[in-house]
């Protein structure tokens, strides 16, 4: 896969990119898309959003913003009119009702190109029982080796039923869009130390696709990108001995700083097909 030529392409074009995303992190995602090459915007008022996605390349669906769903939903549905890619980040799907009945909403009304989540949260929307205690992947849902197989065949079947890329991030990520399955295995643990690191890989996967119309190709090499700079910035942090607060800023200093070169020599994934 050459995620080389995407990374490329997003420094090239600098997709602007809406994010509708939650507040506890709105500043690591419009850092990360701006460290990628892309542009930012964070409308997310009700009486804008749907004229402001007209100038976007992408759209992010963070339901972390939950009280943003009238947004998410205008903007979502002109983004689909107007054939742009919508990226959703289910944010505590299926912790609580309110989640339940807000992902089943957006989901019913937006078509999406892609949805990024940990294994709790495509767990539960695959229809699994899940123990996620809402934006924690619970140890019992986690990807593991011994659970791989399965996992993918479940990321597949989704992928399937909802015409759309499944992305699971965790210690091992997986990508399906029902056809090709992707399994990356990059990152580190510190990544989970940080607030927002999943909510910043959504936004990088959006300002992927919105450079790559192989929505499948641009989320692995987004994902493929995140791991590669998270591994260079624990290297930093053991080098350093600095700790989390530290590894977040120098986790955006890598995707700044990567070159196509490092990726394709840092990168470790398999790709199956059927």
């Amino acid at each position: 896969m050459d995620f080389e030529k995407v990374l490329n392409s997003v420094q090239y074009r600098k997709p602007l990119v809406q994010c509708i995303t939650n507040f506890v992190t709105v500043n690591d995602c419009a850092n990360i898309i701006l460290a990628s090459g892309g542009r930012p915007t964070m409308a997310s008022h009700s009486l804008e959003a749907e004229e402001a996605v007209r100038n976007a390349h992408a759209l992010v669906c963070n339901m972390g913003a939950i009280e943003h769903v009238d947004s998410m939903l205008l903007a979502g549905k002109e983004a689909n009119r107007i054939g742009k890619p919508v990226i959703l980040d289910p944010v505590g799907a299926g912790g609580t009702q309110l989640r339940r009945d807000t992902v089943r909403q957006l989901i019913d009304n937006i078509h999406f190109t892609v949805i990024r989540g940990n294994a709790s949260e495509i767990r539960y929307l695959a229809g699994q029982q899940t123990t996620g205690s809402g934006v924690d992947v619970s140890d019992l849902d986690e990807i593991t080796e011994d659970n791989l197989s399965s996992a993918i065949s479940m990321a597949a079947d989704l992928a399937k039923q909802l015409d759309l890329v499944i992305a699971i991030s965790g210690k091992i990520d997986i990508i399906s869009n029902g056809r090709e399955h992707c399994v990356l295995r990059n990152g580190c643990a510190t990544m989970a130390r940080i607030t927002g690191s999943g909510c910043m890989l959504t936004s990088l996967i959006a300002a992927y696709c919105g450079s790559c119309k192989d929505s499948f190709l641009a989320t692995c090499a987004a994902m493929a990108v995140m791991g590669v700079s998270g591994e260079i910035a624990e290297e930093k942090r053991f080098r350093n001995r600095t700790g989390n607060a530290t590894f977040r800023n120098d986790l955006i200093d890598a995707v700044f700083n990567l070159t196509g070169e490092e990726l394709k020599k840092g990168v470790h994934y398999e790709v199956y097909k059927g």
